[in-house]
């Protein structure tokens, strides 16, 4: 329940890393290697990689892990060791006037989710792959979503989405909700 913000960032502003492997990463949020990404102020204190890799080339990323992380794939294909199997993006859509959750598997659109470890190890496909790669401290809170709205119960997302209708759901400060 923080005040709402938003960071502008320009592209320009991300520093970007090329290897000698021919891989690029941009770092826009986090350290590595000792680069810090534009955005900041965040309470999970995010990592926040956008990596590209050529055609079979095996990386190896450190992975903190006391932090929770992921990858989504959205192009090419690539191995995760340590990793869950690659599976849709969770979407809402509209069917017979009624909303429904599915798991989009369409396209290269795919999450993989990491587990222990302190490493993540990559190996890209035949075209190469390009993903984020995510990671943060847990909140260790409930979540309640529904579309752009996440709260910690369905409560207080019900309150939100009245909020939202009637125009009063922007609130400053914590103590505004």
């Amino acid at each position: 329940m923080t005040t709402p913000r938003y960071q502008d960032i320009k592209s320009n502003e991300i520093t970007e890393l090329h290897d000698d492997d021919d891989s690029r990463i941009r770092i826009i949020a986090g350290n590595y290697r000792g680069y810090q990404g534009p955005v900041d102020g965040i309470a999970a204190e995010p990592q926040y990689l956008d990596i590209t890799l050529p055609p079979n080339c095996f990386k190896v990323f450190p992975f903190d892990t006391r932090r929770q992380g992921f990858a989504y794939i959205f192009e090419g294909s690539a191995s995760f060791s340590n990793a869950s199997s690659p599976f849709g993006v969770k979407v809402e859509k509209e069917f017979g006037g009624e909303e429904i959750e599915i798991r989009d598997l369409s396209g290269n659109r795919t999450l993989v989710l990491f587990g222990d470890g302190d490493e993540v190890a990559v190996t890209s496909g035949e075209q190469g792959v390009r993903f984020l790669l995510i990671s943060g401290a847990p909140l260790k809170e409930p979540v309640a979503w529904h579309g752009p709205i996440v709260m910690n119960t369905q409560a207080e997302l019900q309150q939100a989405m009245r909020e939202l209708n009637n125009g009063t759901f922007i609130k400053t400060g914590a103590a505004g909700w």
